[in-house]
């Protein structure tokens, strides 16, 4: 075995290495293949052709585009919405079981009874009802049933939506949901569960399979099982998932459909204007049940209510 002489100068001693150009005490025979400098093993990454310095690489990303969905989302490997929403709504669950004493019966909790939804209390000034209700469930079936349709459908929406115009799809079908029963629903049938935000996703991921070119059927299908569900089985809300669904389709479809240049104003745009639809919706028929004296001492027929 040999090894081969060391490089020597002019004068036959043996030739100094450069320092590397961040790491000047260190030598090094390395180089960047993009700007040529000495650069040491640590400063160097592997490129598409040799390596290069990290101040190249860094210089490259800033110049590069950064690759975002149809949506315009940058690309993330990890949901982070959907599991905060299964914890809040897990916590909900918990909360109630515990004061009701039981898992099967925990809709008989004192806070069960303040967050659902009361169409009648709801107008009598209790307006939280809209949206807490959709954090409550009657039973481990039921927050089970949602929980796993959260996660299957949530997290590929929130890959493409990103994690803010995800949450506001999800809070938009909530709320269409909610607005639906209060606007049609029984005004003393008390109606909770995040099926409305559910199904709003439903409608979400179908915009997006048909804004990228998927296949559509498998998530027609799916919605069209759970309508049937919702008419044939008793006790579940036609109402808030109808709503639910309707608001998800308008809002995603503005999230994907919004024109690169003009963007993020117009998912803006189109994102308040639901929001204003649906409070307006419920200004008004608030402003009805106020004509009526639907939550004094006037309750009767005129509500909808026998007295």
């Amino acid at each position: 075995m040999t090894v081969p002489p060391e490089p020597s100068g002019a004068d036959g001693a043996p030739q100094q290495l450069p320092g590397c150009a961040r790491h000047p005490d260190r030598p090094t025979g390395l180089r960047c293949t993009r700007c040529e400098r000495p650069a040491c093993p640590e400063c160097l990454r592997e490129a598409s052709v040799g390596y290069q310095c990290v101040d190249c690489v860094n210089e490259g990303r800033r110049g590069a585009r950064e690759a975002v969905t149809v949506a315009g989302a940058r690309l993330s490997r990890k949901p982070v919405v959907v599991p905060a929403l299964i914890l809040i709504n897990v916590a909900f669950f918990l909360a109630t079981a515990v004061q009701a004493g039981s898992a099967t019966a925990n809709h008989s909790s004192a806070l069960f009874a303040d967050f659902s939804l009361y169409p009648l209390l709801t107008a009598g000034g209790q307006w939280w009802r809209l949206l807490s209700s959709g954090f409550l469930h009657i039973g481990l079936i039921h927050l089970a049933m949602n929980m796993l349709a959260l996660w299957v459908l949530g997290r590929d929406l929130e890959m493409v939506l990103g994690k803010l115009r995800f949450g506001a799809v999800y809070l938009l079908s909530l709320l269409g949901g909610s607005t639906a029963v209060f606007l049609f629903g029984e005004l003393l049938r008390p109606v909770a569960g995040a099926s409305g935000a559910v199904y709003g996703l439903m409608g979400g991921i179908a915009i997006v399979a048909l804004r990228t070119k998927l296949s559509l059927r498998p998530v027609l299908i799916v919605i069209a099982l759970n309508l049937v569900v919702s008419v044939t089985i008793p006790g579940i809300s036609l109402l808030g998932h109808v709503g639910g669904l309707v608001i998800g389709v308008a809002a995603t479809a503005a999230l994907v459909y919004a024109p690169r240049g003009r963007r993020n104003a117009v998912q803006a745009g189109v994102l308040i204007a639901l929001l204003l639809v649906l409070v307006a919706m419920l200004v008004t028929r608030d402003l009805q049940f106020g004509a009526l004296d639907c939550w004094g001492s006037g309750i009767d027929t005129r509500c909808g209510i026998r007295p």
